[in-house]
């Protein structure tokens, strides 16, 4: 299984917008369902979003509906998460993953984790 590594996050204003990435350079990334999770500090690991792998069925977790959209390039290798409106509360570190499992949420069922990437909005 392919090792992800996230990039893109940044320190930004309350409604400002960011766009995080995922790649690898390992193969299969096509293959799997790709999703995004985010950990704030003392708190678990969330799920955000993730995405089958013919790029055309998506879910999301409540508190992002309508502000958060995922997508992913297989020619590229490479995952999207474009983050618009962002609150304060949006702030953790935000991580992709593979799973087999379209539709699950947990954490668990996920794998190839990379290493994460900052967001941090002010107020």
């Amino acid at each position: 299984q392919a090792q992800l590594v996230e990039s893109g996050g940044g320190l930004v204003q309350a409604g400002d917008s960011l766009r995080l990435s995922c790649g690898t350079s390992g193969r299969g990334f096509s293959t799997y369902v790709l999703g995004w999770f985010r950990q704030a500090p003392g708190k678990k690991r969330e799920f955000v979003a993730a995405i089958n792998w013919r790029n055309d069925n998506t879910y999301y977790a409540d508190s992002v509906m309508g502000r958060f959209t995922i997508s992913r390039d297989n020619g590229k290798n490479t995952g999207y998460l474009q983050m618009k409106s962002l609150k304060p509360e949006d702030t953790a570190v935000y991580y992709c993953a593979f799973t087999m499992a379209y539709g699950t949420k947990k954490a668990d069922d996920f794998g190839s984790w990379g290493p994460g990437t900052q967001v941090t909005v002010s107020s």
